[in-house]
């Protein structure tokens, strides 16, 4: 749903219309950030969680044998073979570097909101296009750093956004019911 202003000058329109397509590719980036941090976030418990136990196993397994057995050494490999997933794909990482970049998309959405909504109608033309090249800057420098969510991800992201109205305000709920 657009949020340009109805009642802009024809000068400001493009301006309005690009800070919209600011406000909903930010929308649907920091979504897509936040459904990557939880699957890195569960990442990061499939892996540690069994690595961290079979370590604990293996080892008591092999203080406790009497005489020479294989399990605690398998369950030694399988501990570390977890633990290599872990470093490999580095999840505690990958939970922090995607909650930052959502939570910039979110500032990016939220600011490129309140310029179509409450700044752009009283500004003039100059001081309009100045703040639409730094929202435009601020979303680049965040697109330049972010990881791409995955397929899962977006798809959570869509649904999130379409379906649950999990970007949905009340206040904006109500002016649509009334109108």
């Amino acid at each position: 749903m657009s949020m340009v202003p109805s009642n802009l000058s024809d000068e400001l329109k493009p301006i309005a219309e690009e800070a919209d397509r600011i406000h909903e590719s930010a929308l649907w980036s920091g979504q897509g950030q936040f459904e990557q941090m939880k699957l890195w976030r569960a990442m990061n418990m499939v892996f540690g969680v069994p690595a961290a136990i079979l370590a604990a196993f293996s080892g008591g397994t092999g203080l406790a044998a009497a005489e020479a057995t294989k399990l605690p050494a398998v369950l030694a490999l399988v501990a570390a073979g977890f633990g290599a997933a872990l470093t490999t794909l580095n999840p505690s990482r990958r939970v922090t570097q995607a909650q930052a970049a959502a939570n910039a998309y979110l500032e990016i959405q939220t600011d490129a909101r309140q310029f179509l909504t409450i700044r752009l109608p009283h500004l003039n033309l100059e001081d309009a296009r100045e703040e639409l090249k730094t929202l435009s800057a601020r979303r680049d420098e965040v697109n330049r750093t972010a990881d791409p969510p995955n397929t899962y991800a977006y798809w959570r992201a869509k649904r999130n956004i379409t379906k649950s109205g999990g970007q949905d305000y009340e206040v904006d709920k109500a002016g649509k019911e009334d109108g």
